[in-house]
């Protein structure tokens, strides 16, 4: 009885030992799970918080991958703002070099025209002296020729005095008629003695005989016969044994007479613009005054020249 007793009671102690055991593992079971769930909560909230760093993150790399195009964008207009820059810059410098080019040569161009003025008005100046020498010597060869018995008419412009032909010539011939020498005998000593005057001698540089011819007929015909006329003019005033000019005069005016045929390339016309064929045929004779020439063309020079700078 007694060991049953002690059988139970020992039953009793595993039991008990048992519950307690039981009781600790679902004590221990229920820490562990509580522990696993709140890892896993503690797990869950990281992870949630990792996905909003990560989607922070790629929002933030987007809007850095836009600052970054946009920066890109800003570098190349930079860039491209640069390259314009240094373009104004190089044009300009190559706009202050044309100008500073321009400048000096209108600087150049100033002082050129105040050397030409300088140029001019000395010029000018010799140009009216000889236009007075010439006025002069139309009015002494007027003076001279009016009295006389010739008919000789002076141009009142140039000084120039024109024979009619068939005093001098037969028609379509370059043989001086006698009446023709007779003329010349009588013209040449006047108008040498005007020409030759101490007063005017000095002006003279060349005296011409020009021989004019009708339109009629071929050019090239009436070229070889004006200049036939000039020279047998020539010929008989200049020859040795003509005898109208004095020693002295001979050799001046052989120093300063020129014969030469014009054909009909100066034909004169009449009062209705018509060619006048009987005034066509004609011997001339003209003077030019020494730099007379070389004025004229100095003027029409500098004439151009101020045109040209001008504009």
């Amino acid at each position: 009885m007694k060991r049953r007793k002690n059988r139970d009671e020992e039953i009793t102690y595993w039991l008990s030992y048992s519950d307690m055991m039981a009781g600790l593992l679902l004590t221990f079971v229920l820490i562990i799970a509580f522990t696993m769930l709140h890892a896993k909560m503690q797990y869950d909230e990281k992870q949630t918080e990792l996905l909003g760093k990560e989607q922070e993150l790629i929002v933030q790399a987007d809007e850095l991958e836009e600052e970054r195009d946009t920066v890109a964008r800003q570098k190349t207009t930079l860039d491209e703002q640069a390259k314009m820059l240094n373009a104004q810059e190089e044009a300009l410098a190559e706009q202050g070099e044309k100008i500073a080019i321009q400048e000096e040569t209108l600087r150049e161009q100033h002082e050129l025209l105040d050397k030409l003025e300088a140029i001019m008005s000395e010029q000018q100046q010799k140009l009216d002296d000889i236009i007075g020498v010439r006025t002069e010597l139309v009015e002494a060869l007027k003076a001279e020729f009016d009295d006389s018995d010739l008919k000789v008419s002076v141009d009142e412009k140039t000084g120039g005095i024109t024979f009619d032909a068939s005093i001098l010539f037969d028609y379509n011939k370059s043989t001086l008629k006698p009446s023709g020498k007779e003329f010349l005998a009588e013209f040449l000593p006047r108008y040498a003695d005007v020409l030759l005057s101490p007063k005017y001698k000095d002006n003279i540089s060349e005296i011409l005989i020009e021989g004019h011819t009708d339109t009629e007929g071929d050019y090239l015909f009436n070229l070889d016969l004006s200049q036939k006329r000039a020279f047998e003019v020539a010929e008989y005033c200049l020859g040795d044994k003509s005898g109208i000019l004095t020693d002295s005069q001979l050799e001046e005016m052989r120093t300063l007479i020129s014969a030469t045929g014009r054909s009909y390339s100066n034909p004169v016309y009449d009062d209705q613009g018509k060619i006048d064929m009987v005034a066509s045929r004609r011997v001339e004779f003209l003077f030019r005054l020494k730099d007379e020439e070389m004025v004229r063309e100095m003027i029409e020079i500098l004439s151009q020249e101020e045109k040209g700078t001008a504009e």
